[in-house]
């Protein structure tokens, strides 16, 4: 019955996803002021602490929604942060960039913890009840369905949005990048956006 309950709850989901890729078509084609991306939240970090929104202001954050158990552009996606954290050198401590789960009943904090470490120790995985991740995605405009397979209820894959999204300091989108891009784009962004007046030296 629960797992009813979830599958008719990730089919409104997924009937929203025109909505969720039009709020993200016009985040990254129009200025920050003109969309409303992010948002409060309150999840899970790996040690089991509560964290919010609140708890990562002054720090530029890269957040991106995916699960553990993925098979390509969640790996990919956190190899060219990885990449671009190491691009960035010292400015990456102005960084934080945040692997929110959209798959909490598998995605423990031990199990975010070990995943996200396998790329670099500075992502943070983040996960929650399914009402708390429900409601993340929502401000953010991200959408997730799962699809159950033939082995069991254990046995899904989940569809998801694959932006990155960048928040200032203050927690206000600035703008998005898509899966395919690469970590020396995406390192030459953040490092307009961190140094001061964009200056690069």
């Amino acid at each position: 019955m629960n797992r009813r309950r979830e599958l008719i709850h990730l089919s409104a989901l997924e009937r929203s996803l025109s909505g969720a890729v039009l709020a993200i078509v016009l985040a990254i084609s129009q200025p920050a002021s003109s969309v409303s991306i992010g948002g409060p939240f309150s999840l899970t970090a790996p040690d089991g602490t509560t964290v919010t929104d609140q708890t990562y202001r002054g720090k530029w954050l890269l957040v991106y929604f995916g699960y553990t158990f993925c098979p390509n552009s969640c790996p990919t996606t956190l190899m060219e942060i990885a990449a671009a954290l190491e691009k960035l050198g010292p400015n990456a401590a102005k960084v934080q960039p945040i692997f929110i789960t959209v798959d909490p009943k598998r995605d423990t904090p031990d199990v975010l913890a070990k995943y996200t470490e396998s790329f670099d120790p500075r992502i943070v995985g983040l996960t929650g009840t399914p009402a708390q991740i429900a409601a993340v995605a929502h401000e953010y405009g991200a959408y997730y369905v799962a699809h159950k397979g033939d082995e069991g209820a254990n046995d899904y894959l989940i569809d998801h949005s694959t932006y990155l999204y960048v928040m200032d300091p203050q927690g206000q989108f600035v703008q998005a990048f898509d899966a395919d891009t690469p970590a020396d784009r995406i390192a030459d962004d953040l490092l307009h956006l961190v140094k001061p007046e964009g200056k690069s030296h």
